[in-house]
């Protein structure tokens, strides 16, 4: 190839080059400047609005001189990173929170997110849907990158073309700005990084807020007493993802509400009784352990950051309050299936983790065990044990067949035949995997309310078969996820209270809840971290 005809090689590529990176730039930006931080806004007409920043930016890429245009241009690049990387954050915790996502709280859930997508989905497929995400982030940066970069590589005479274009975009841009049209104008990425660094010096203010309110009840010497439960267990039941939504949705209720009918009548059979009401639970869609930290420590546990702190306080947790008063303080945790350190906050005297329960049956995907199972082994283990030696329990059990992915449904079996649980293997392999399930809302809110159906009919029986003279709380920890519930549903729970003792549920019914399974609608809603509080006085001597 000649010299010519190669410097007309470059010149044509380099005639190529231009506009394409400047479509590129314009593009690229566009989509992550306007892409919406909630799943429900994703749509067509999100992306309609023209972001003000693409000319302004552009401009000042095009007249700062070339060395400062390189540094713009990893600025640029960075900021337009860090904006695409918090949109999608926003998406997933907006998806499964309900809330955007918090720089300086959230990071340490990305652990529990990641466990959670490998064993619903597998290993592979959370590993491959992680690379595909990675290179599309690559792909992404690396082209605005480079379209940015080519812009201050114009010649003077495309540099003087690209500066009019972009001028022009600018003032027309500028215009509709102040004149309202169908065609929207904004300028909303510095607005939006700057409410996320103000985000994170709220959150920090917050906790040291907090340190006051640890200070606060560590030092609290209020005296305990347990006089009403003397010898008798006490029982705290979490059911996962069970809230107000599954009572008053008019999507749930036809199966909710004949199902609290039944095991009224249940309940009323076997010489129980129960009164109802509503908490406020601090987290929604997931991050079940600040509610159970929230019921327990009696303060408001709305973050990991929040939750972590408390972990290394000294603010006695109702359990240690019982264990100290002469209960034996146990933990039924199926969803533990590694090391607990926080256990120690906790101050149990046993753990049952989910190695510790004895089920030989498969898991039902996410779900180490049945809720049916955990019931029966908590009796063989723990209750049965404790009764031999005279000592009554205080247990705190997290039910968990109602978590997401709600595939497979588990089915009761006869109490009698659940042994190890390799009866329930047959019901692991004969529902619809999760990738069928999610593929459509309509399914994941079916699947849903069965499994908040079969965990009530697990506890109606249990309760029914096993209650004797114990105490048993019974709560949901949060709201599921919006896919479930809708957007702004209540972050109300239920919470049902159930002894065979009628004048220790008359307090509970005195102080709000509604008499029977049913909460009243009108029954005020009462923030969880109040739970303690009235549960150590209903408890006590005097009332």
């Amino acid at each position: 190839m000649t010299t010519a005809m190669a410097q007309e090689s470059a010149k044509m590529r380099r005639g190529w080059r231009t506009p394409t990176a400047l479509i590129l730039f314009v593009v690229m930006t566009h989509l992550v400047l306007d892409l919406p931080g909630h799943p429900d806004a994703i749509t067509p007409m999100a992306f309609l609005p023209l972001p003000l920043e693409i000319p302004l930016v552009a401009l000042l890429l095009l007249l700062a001189p070339r060395g400062i245009a390189r540094v713009f241009c990893v600025l640029f690049s960075f900021s337009i990173a860090l904006v695409f990387v918090l949109k999608i954050a926003d998406i997933g915790t907006q998806a499964a929170f309900q809330r955007v996502f918090n720089p300086y709280l959230d990071l340490k859930m990305l652990r529990d997110g990641w466990d959670l997508v490998s064993r619903s989905a597998g290993r592979v497929i959370a590993w491959l849907a992680a690379l595909a995400l990675l290179l599309v982030f690559i792909l992404l940066i690396g082209t605005i990158y480079k379209s940015a970069r080519q812009l201050t590589r114009l010649s003077a005479s495309g540099r003087r073309r690209a500066i009019s274009i972009f001028a022009c975009l600018a003032i027309v841009e500028t215009g509709l700005w102040f004149v309202p049209t169908a065609l929207p104008v904004e300028a909303k990425a510095g607005p939006y990084l700057v409410r996320r660094v103000a985000l994170i010096f709220t959150s920090v203010a917050d906790m040291r807020r907090f340190e006051g309110e640890l200070t606060a009840a560590t030092t609290s010497d209020t005296p305990i007493d347990f006089t009403a439960v003397a010898g008798r267990d006490v029982v705290v039941i979490f059911v996962e993802s069970y809230g107000r939504s599954a009572i008053e949705d008019p999507r749930y209720a036809p199966v909710t509400g004949p199902r609290l009918s039944a095991m009224q009548r249940q309940i009323d059979d076997a010489g129980l009784s129960v009164a109802s009401g509503w908490l406020t639970s601090p987290t929604v869609g997931g991050l079940s352990w600040l509610a159970h930290a929230t019921t327990l420590s009696g303060l408001w546990i709305d973050s990991q950051a929040r939750y972590d702190r408390l972990m290394q306080s000294q603010v006695p947790s109702l359990n240690s309050l019982f264990a100290k008063a002469g209960w034996q303080s146990l933990a039924v945790m199926p969803a533990i299936t590694q090391d607990w350190p926080d256990a120690r906050w906790y101050g149990y005297d046993r753990v049952y983790a989910a190695g510790d329960l004895g089920y030989r049956g498969k898991p039902f995907n996410w779900i180490t065990m049945p809720d049916q199972y955990t019931l029966s082994a908590f009796e063989r283990l723990a209750r049965q044990p404790a009764r031999q030696i005279g000592k009554p329990v205080m247990a705190e059990i997290a039910l968990i067949s109602s978590h997401a992915p709600w595939t497979p449904v588990p089915s009761p079996v006869d109490w009698d035949t659940v042994g190890d649980g390799a009866v329930f293997t047959a019901q692991t392999e004969r529902d619809q995997p999760p990738s069928v399930v999610w593929a459509d809302p309509d399914n994941v809110r079916l699947h849903y309310i069965k499994t908040i159906d079969y965990t009530l009919e697990i506890l109606s029986e249990y309760l029914a078969r096993s209650a004797g003279d114990g105490l048993f709380i019974i709560l949901g920890d949060h709201q599921p996820a919006a896919i479930v519930t809708g957007p702004d549903a209540s972050r109300a729970v239920p919470i049902h209270i159930v002894s065979r003792d009628k004048t220790l549920i008359d307090r509970f019914r005195h102080a709000g809840f509604s008499d029977g399974f049913r909460p009243g609608p009108d029954t005020t809603e009462r923030p969880m971290s109040q739970l303690r509080a009235l549960l150590t006085s209903a408890l006590g001597k005097s009332h």
